[in-house]
């Protein structure tokens, strides 16, 4: 558009000037528009080569992505599946689809910007861009994959062998852990980018850069050899960068003093690259970590010879219920004590579709009652959308509700709503209990109907990998299977909680994980599970 301006504007100053100084009438003068002219043809020029460069670039990325969505839409959800997909996507929407408008907008392109101004209230904002970068951390973190996995798209499970991370990919990644102040995955994918940059990948983002973030970010990490051999290679690159010398300095000066202290002598760093294991992880906030992840990976599993013999399936008809008497449920011991049950073809397609249907809708950021108001709130543990279904909404929700009481044998009208919940990219939550402690004892109080007596939890899907729900506690973990359902009780008989029930849904690493939740209170049990004085199953 600049070009056009400048354009137009010599064009109307040559005519001006040639009307109001008579230029015709001396050859010298009209030299001059000679000159002029060839200047006006150059600045021509100059404006077609950018109308073609903008034309070409909107052209590439119009056939790029008109392949992408071709395949998307085919399956949106087995796409998104595949975490790499998702942040992708976010990314795309909340940062290149903006780079994209303001090319189109340097010249008048009512249809796409009005286009934009519509969907632009749905597009993803920068929290949703970071929050699925973190996402692929988390995932890298639990199920102990390298960069390189992720930037090429080898995860278990996966279909989806183009679902790519590029050199800026990656590097947009570590900043998103440098600006978080987390140097440790900052490392990780500033040292895959490197890496990519390096093989010859083309990318926007400079070496300096890289180089700039990933030598300090060492550093953060107390790696001063590898820092000081980083920060020389950003020197070689740019001789002039801003805070390359000076960093060498401090880094240089810092590792002689620290060698000095320690009586020891130079080391040059390793030349092995920086991978996952380099440097350890930090510790936060929750000291099951390790166990609870070790789970979800399918490893320290408690489950023996021993414990599997008393381990039976049966047919179960819920006290001889006349609902259950012709078609009794299959119900498979997942685990002896605490004794946790799965039960086969629970929910069928069609109520599954039904549930979902009336669910996504309603889907908003999932919640955790707060331990001392009782009031709801998101928290950055637990990772998923989540809806209430009334029985009201529909004659399947009824039913649903109804086929829980008959199996459990526990009346559902003191019940909660059916939550339907949906764990996207990278979903989860983190160990917790679904009772209340004596240390929270007015979390369900506005409920009135007592403490979480049970937990009813439908799989409405399967998940390619990871999504499993782990119990750190006593090491069980249970797979999402489409259509059952695992069943247990929370309290002991006496109305104290069972801490060994403490559990997690462990981030989805391929799929998209849909579940729905019915929690049983206790008002209402009085006769159908009555009170005991010990604690017992």
């Amino acid at each position: 558009m600049r070009q056009l301006q400048f354009f137009v504007y010599l064009v109307s100053l040559s005519c001006s000037w040639i009307t109001h100084a008579e230029i015709f009438t001396s050859i010298g003068q009209m030299t001059d528009l000679v000159y002029t002219e060839k200047e006006l043809v150059q600045s021509l020029k100059d404006y077609i080569k950018a109308e073609e460069s903008k034309l070409a670039a909107i052209k590439s990325w119009a056939n790029k992505l008109d392949d992408l969505t071709r395949v998307s839409t085919s399956d949106p959800e087995g796409y998104l599946a595949h975490p790499v997909n998702a942040y992708k996507l976010m990314k795309r929407l909340n940062t290149e689809w903006s780079e994209l408008e303001s090319l189109v907008l340097q010249n008048p392109s009512d249809g796409f910007i009005s286009n934009m101004s519509v969907h632009r209230q749905y597009f993803p904002d920068q929290d949703d861009e970071t929050g699925a970068a973190k996402a692929l951390m988390r995932l890298q973190d639990t199920y102990q994959l390298d960069s390189e996995a992720f930037s090429r798209g080898k995860l278990p499970g996966s279909m989806h062998a183009n679902s790519l991370l590029t050199v800026d990919d990656c590097f947009d990644m570590g900043k998103t852990a440098y600006n978080d102040a987390d140097y440790y995955h900052a490392v990780l994918w500033l040292q895959q980018s490197l890496k990519q940059l390096d093989a010859g990948e083309e990318a926007m983002v400079l070496k300096a850069d890289i180089l700039d973030y990933l030598s300090f970010s060492v550093y953060q990490m107390g790696d001063l050899p590898r820092a000081i051999e980083l920060t020389r290679r950003l020197v070689a690159v740019d001789p002039n960068h801003d805070r390359a010398g000076g960093n060498l300095r401090y880094f240089e000066r810092l590792l002689t003093k620290q060698l000095h202290e320690m009586n020891q002598t130079y080391q040059p760093p390793s030349e092995e690259p920086i991978q996952l294991g380099t440097y350890v992880r930090p510790k936060d906030h929750l000291p099951e970590r390790e166990i609870y992840e070790a789970l979800c990976r399918g490893e320290g599993l408690q489950m023996n010879e021993a414990r599997r013999s008393r381990l039976y399936c049966r047919y179960q008809d819920g006290n001889r219920n006349p609902r259950l008497l012709l078609k009794p449920m299959m119900e498979e011991d997942e685990w002896d004590s605490p004794r946790i049950v799965r039960y086969l073809n629970v929910l069928s397609e069609e109520e599954i579709g039904k549930i979902k249907e009336l669910a996504k809708p309603r889907l908003s950021r999932a919640t955790v009652r707060d331990p001392k108001t009782g009031v709801l709130t998101t928290a950055n543990y637990r990772v998923s959308k989540s809806a209430w279904l009334e029985a009201d909404d529909d004659p399947v929700i009824d039913r649903v509700n109804q086929r829980i009481e008959d199996i459990t044998g526990l009346a559902v009208d003191t019940a909660e709503l059916l939550q339907v919940a949906n764990y996207g990219v990278g979903g989860q939550y983190e160990p917790h209990f679904d009772f209340s402690r004596k240390d929270e004892p007015d979390a369900f109080k506005r409920l009135g109907t007592g403490n979480r007596v049970a937990t009813f939890l439908n799989y409405m899907s399967d998940v390619e990998a990871g999504g499993a729900t782990v119990f750190p506690d006593f090491g069980a973990a249970i797979w999402p299977r489409k259509g059952t359902a695992v069943f247990w009780y929370n309290l002991y008989r006496s109305g104290e909680g069972d801490y060994r029930t403490r559990h997690a849904a462990c981030p989805v690493l391929v799929g998209s994980k849909w579940v729905s939740n019915k929690w049983i209170h206790e008002r209402g049990q009085e006769f159908r599970r009555p009170c005991g004085l010990t604690e017992v199953d």
